[in-house]
């Protein structure tokens, strides 16, 4: 881990999922915890979807790293909400 280190990640982690279930519609439901998970998650999914695509994932503590997040972390959302049709989990 580079930049601000682990607490860092989490806060990155967090913002990604948070503005990610805004755009997903599901805020209200997930909480903080909810919000970093989805971030975190969103990361993995985000770096692995934008290699398979020739870009790059995550690249350290930056903005393109908070996009590739972002971007997982709707993409993770969206699944989840079309599994649990909406509902809270």
């Amino acid at each position: 881990m580079d930049g601000l280190g682990f607490i860092g990640w989490i806060v990155l982690g967090g913002l990604a999922g948070w503005v990610a279930s805004m755009i997903a519609g599901t805020n209200a439901r997930q909480g903080l915890l909810g919000n970093i998970i989805a971030g975190i998650i969103g990361a993995f999914v985000g770096g692995f979807v934008f290699n398979l695509f020739g870009g790059a994932g995550v690249t350290g503590f930056n903005f393109w790293s908070f996009l590739v997040a972002l971007v997982g972390a709707v993409i993770v959302l969206a699944i989840w909400k079309a599994i649990t049709g909406g509902r809270k989990a």
